[in-house]
């Protein structure tokens, strides 16, 4: 054994298990050198997968692996492997279903105890050191594990061997396919608008996530039906969000989720995948209502990922931000109390400051109860009214306060940054400023988008086994989201700057995600290539489909082959796309709300292209006028391709074709929604209304 003060994890890549360094736990990194040893001395594993984000790990980290005791019970009994579930999502998602099954819920951090083999018998998430919260204590589930491990070893093994064949099962989707139904949007949305909290927005009680793709759903069968309920659902969420604890009041961007149902007391994490879809919810909501807190949240997760997230020389988006600066914090950097604001400000900013964000003697920290979680808690008027000044003066006021405030949070000890680069999330990230550049007008997002997109092509791919999973070394294989996304991402860069280079690098990438990740027997895409090494005794195929996390990857693939086969006609994409929906076309009421990214993709399959072409000299007024009308519309999938005389021979061939008759020199706007292309228009007005009606009788059909 290696000694307690520096054990095998010093030398990882993976910050959260550089965490574990100094730990007396004898660890290993997830491999085989660790699974041999447990066969070789006949021992369980203890699996660890968890998270440098993430509050109860640094906790469980706290309380149970820097004991001594408790180590030595580990060490004695038990090999320990630690996994990064970021580093290893293929890992985590596997034994999260597993846990799951067996103790009703998973989560951060995971703890489950494995055969020499791998196969999961028993486990759960936190464990306290010792018998509290209606939890068994750790030190005494670790003996009773051991001595069940020496004297019932036939009925652990019965157990490992039911549950992996009850998740291979589960993960197979054997049985999940059924029609291609647009009904099945219907009852997504349906699903959303029945548990939609009408008090406080959102969907169903805490704890709250934002749940980004319904939101889209909603936006997206607002515009094509006009039903009112639509927009109703995802506004109030999106407004209620912006002003709760969930979203950073200082420095902007959204924590990860929020402990109570008013959106008010958040888990502090700030994920990169969760920022850049609510990025997209909130670009697409100003785009339908012009409300101008939309855009200002917008601009604040612009501003954030901007100033936290971003590689300024090189590109790129960092992973996320801790929820803590200490084992001992709990969203201390982030909070306030009342004393601490009114020494960072004169007396009328402190009072304004208290009144808008609700900062009391009585906060809401268990940890500390004087503690403030800043949250719009007045509307500036009120607010003006009740302190006498007006509402300039008073916004004047409170955006010094604001400032103020961030420069004192600044000053105190930061959560630590996951400067990891990794590609599938970055390329999430690349649409969505790609998104906001065009729809908020700001050419700077448009620039680091594809500078971030070039990087992550040098760097991250390589033509003979596609993207990797993150920028850097050891170079570890890409996932089926590091295929999608990026591919995904490059389709819209090549929209926005008809660039050929990002068109042909979006089919090589589709190229190899079809090569490499596909069904041939059943459609859909599993999420590790058909060739990777085998995860043990418990290498379970999985098709991953649910919106949780991220965006479900199947879906996503969907989108990505439909509109690769709009744009050139290849039926290898269009039949991929299909089969993959038919995959899963009959699990969609298991599902519900959480298959919103299923019927995004059946907008895209059956609506087929929505696109928008405008044509004219790189300098017309009247092109330029088009343009914004086109870019200030929101509809699911929509593509804006601005054609040049000098740019028309970028085309792919199946697009030019369907503008082959267009004049390039002269300012016009052609719209093609399903399969059909409606009358050239030439006023910015008209394109407007034409995007509208155009959109709602496709929908109708």
């Amino acid at each position: 054994m290696t000694s307690p003060q520096e054990n095998r994890l010093k030398n990882s890549r993976s910050p959260y298990l550089q965490s574990a360094a100094e730990q007396p736990v004898d660890w290993y990194e997830w491999g085989e050198e660790a699974f041999e040893r447990a066969r070789s001395e006949d021992k369980p594993v203890l699996l660890d997968i968890g998270a440098v984000w993430c509050h109860w790990c640094h906790v469980i980290d706290r309380e149970s692996y820097d004991n001594p005791e408790i180590a030595q019970i580990i060490n004695q009994f038990f090999i320990p492997v630690k996994v990064d579930r970021d580093e290893r999502p293929d890992i985590d998602s596997r034994y999260q279903s597993a846990i799951g099954a067996l103790a009703g819920q998973g989560g951060w951090p995971l703890t489950a105890f494995l055969t020499p083999d791998g196969r999961p018998f028993f486990g759960g998430t936190y464990f306290p050191p010792d018998d509290a919260m209606g939890r068994p204590g750790f030190k005494r589930l670790l003996g009773a594990v051991a001595q069940a491990w020496q004297g019932r070893r036939s009925e652990i093994e019965s157990t490992a061997g039911a549950l992996a064949e009850a998740v291979a099962k589960a993960e197979a989707a054997g049985d999940g396919r059924g029609s291609i139904d647009g009904s099945h949007i219907d009852a997504i949305t349906g699903q959303s608008t029945q548990l939609f909290d009408f008090a406080n927005g959102g969907f169903g009680q805490a704890p709250k996530f934002p749940h980004p793709t319904a939101l889209d759903l909603l936006l997206e069968r607002y515009q094509a039906t006009r039903e009112k309920k639509f927009l109703k659902v995802a506004e109030t969420t999106l407004e209620k969000m912006a002003r709760g604890g969930v979203y950073d009041q200082l420095a902007g961007g959204f924590h990860r989720y929020s402990v109570d149902e008013h959106w008010h007391v958040p888990h502090f994490e700030k994920m990169i995948y969760d920022n850049s879809e609510l990025l997209r919810n909130y670009v697409h909501a100003f785009q339908i209502t012009g409300n101008p807190l939309l855009r200002q949240t917008a601009e604040g997760i612009l501003a954030w990922t901007g100033s936290i997230l971003c590689d300024p020389d090189r590109g790129g988006f960092f992973a996320s931000q801790d929820a803590d600066f200490s084992l001992e914090d709990d969203g201390d950097y982030f909070t306030w109390t009342r004393e601490e604001v009114r020494q960072a400000l004169t007396e009328e900013e402190a009072r304004a400051a208290e009144m808008y964000y609700d900062v009391g003697d009585a906060g809401h920290m268990h940890h500390n109860p004087e503690k403030n979680v800043l949250r719009v808690a007045t509307e500036p008027a009120a607010a003006a009214k009740r302190l006498g000044v007006t509402e300039a003066e008073f916004r004047e006021r409170l955006e010094r306060a604001r400032v103020k405030l961030y420069g004192a949070r600044l000053s105190r000890p930061t959560p630590k940054i996951d400067t990891t680069v990794y590609v599938g999330w970055n390329a999430m990230m690349v649409s969505a400023w790609l998104d906001a550049a065009t729809a908020l007008g700001r050419p700077d997002c448009r620039e680091y988008a594809l500078k971030t997109l070039d990087r992550l092509l040098a760097e991250g791919w390589r033509d003979e086994e596609g993207f990797s999973h993150f920028l850097g070394e050891p170079r570890t294989p890409g996932l089926l989201d590091d295929h999608v996304y990026p591919a995904i991402a490059l389709l819209d860069a090549f929209e926005l700057t008809l660039s050929r280079r990002y068109f042909e690098a979006a089919r090589r990438a589709a190229d190899r995600l079809l090569a490499r990740f596909y069904d041939q027997e059943n459609g859909g895409f599993f999420d590790r290539p058909n060739d990777a090494p085998p995860l043990g005794g418990f290498d379970i195929r999985r098709k991953p489909f649910q919106d949780s996390p991220t965006p479900g990857a199947n879906s996503g693939a969907a989108i990505l082959l439909d509109r690769l086969f709009d744009y050139t006609g290849d039926a290898r994409y269009g039949q991929a796309a299909e089969r993959t929906l038919e995959a899963f076309g009959g699990v969609i009421g298991t599902y519900g709300m959480f298959a919103a990214s299923y019927g995004l993709a059946l907008v895209v399959h059956t609506r087929r292209p929505f696109e928008i072409v405008i044509t004219g000299q790189a300098d017309d007024l009247a092109a330029y006028e088009l343009e914004r009308a086109a870019y200030g519309a929101f509809r699911y999938g929509k593509a804006v391709l601005r054609v040049t005389p000098d740019s028309i021979g970028a085309l792919p061939a199946a697009l030019a074709e369907t503008i082959g008759h267009l004049r390039a020199d002269e300012p016009q706007a052609l719209v093609c929604v399903q399969n059909t292309c409606h009358p050239p228009v030439t006023a910015a007005g008209d394109l407007a209304a034409l995007l509208v009606s155009a959109g709602a009788a496709a929908a109708s059909e």
